[in-house]
């Protein structure tokens, strides 16, 4: 069980802020006049969308990545890292790598997207694959992880499952909670997906602060929904094999630092298919010149089909996690 003193708290994400602050600038919201048409919602209201596609490496990941990295740098020393990553955290460490001088070694799915493994090497990382269609028979994904440990004496990251990770993800809530208020706009509902937890654990921690009152709606693909499941039965479940084009949520299960966090912030839990969230992709693109990947789009997928309750007189702000797909990929999903 996880001890109280290792879960989040909004002050680790407060103290994440100035971590983020030497290497990004806060990450856009965008308002949705189309989002806002396509719900029906009452004049006053509004829709955002926070673009984490704006980041050097196409995703949010880049900081739980930066945080987890300044709070392990000094003991990490000239020992490299090694983590497991489906492409989106990969690139994120390789980026926090580059920024803090050490040498990255990522364990990724033979059949990641090929932007995915183009930003991480980009970065200077180092890459090894495995095949993730035997994974959950085999745990080679692991394994490797853990060779690549004991053999290079290598300091383990987790993508998602790591109090700092999570900070560092949360800092992307307080700029959220940041500049509604500077507007003077309220919040009634926040939709993010829901892989491991760590992009939901984080700003769930700096919403529920900022805005106590304002729904916290969690989105999964329907063949990777461990959360829903999860918080249906009030503990951790776990999906033997998670099957999507969302490449970016098929965790087998939420984390153990991010569930107590999750079940505690979390207002619901949505599932939608992979034919809405295509559907959502090409809606997105039509109108917001935006190309997002699929775990991108899962959030405007439940928006779209009408799953997510809209009640209230405040703003709603829709997450898009990342923007990274092939080419090819994404023109045979969106035609």
């Amino acid at each position: 069980m996880t001890q109280t003193h290792d879960i989040t708290t909004i002050a680790d994400v407060r103290a994440a802020e100035g971590v983020i602050r030497q290497f990004l600038s806060p990450v856009p919201m965008v308002r949705s006049y189309a989002l806002e048409s396509a719900l029906g919602l009452a004049a006053g209201r509004r829709v955002w969308i926070k673009d984490y596609g704006w980041t050097p490496v196409g995703s949010f990941k880049v900081l739980g990545a930066l945080n987890w990295m300044a709070r392990n740098a000094e003991s990490i020393g000239d020992r490299p890292v090694a983590a497991h990553s489906s492409g989106n955290f990969a690139s994120g460490l390789s980026f926090a790598g580059h920024a803090y001088g050490k040498r990255v070694i990522i364990v990724m799915p033979d059949d990641a997207p090929e932007i995915k493994f183009e930003r991480t090497r980009s970065f200077g990382a180092e890459i090894r694959t495995y095949d993730k269609s035997t994974d959950h028979v085999t745990g080679l994904r692991d394994q490797l992880t853990r060779e690549i440990a004991e053999a290079e004496r290598a300091v383990q990251a987790s993508p998602y499952d790591d109090k700092n990770v999570i900070a560092g993800n949360g800092v992307g809530g307080l700029e959220i909670v940041d500049e509604l208020k500077r507007q003077g706009r309220g919040l009634s509902q926040f939709v993010c997906a829901v892989s491991g937890g760590g992009l939901m654990a984080g700003h769930a921690l700096a919403i529920a602060d900022g805005f106590p009152a304002a729904q916290i709606v969690a989105v999964e693909p329907s063949g990777a929904d461990d959360f829903a499941r999860s918080l249906a039965a009030g503990r951790r479940i776990r999906v033997e094999k998670p099957e999507s084009i969302c490449d970016g949520l098929l965790s087998y299960d939420v984390g153990t630092h991010n569930w107590p966090i999750m079940q505690s912030k979390v207002s619901s839990a949505i599932t939608v298919s992979d034919d809405q969230t295509k559907d959502a992709m090409k809606w997105i693109q039509q109108h917001h010149g935006l190309r997002t990947e699929p775990s991108g789009a899962v959030t405007t997928a439940a928006l779209l089909s009408n799953q997510v309750a809209t009640d209230g007189d405040g703003d709603i702000v829709v997450v898009v996690s990342g923007r990274n797909v092939d080419a090819d990929d994404f023109r045979d999903w969106t035609n």
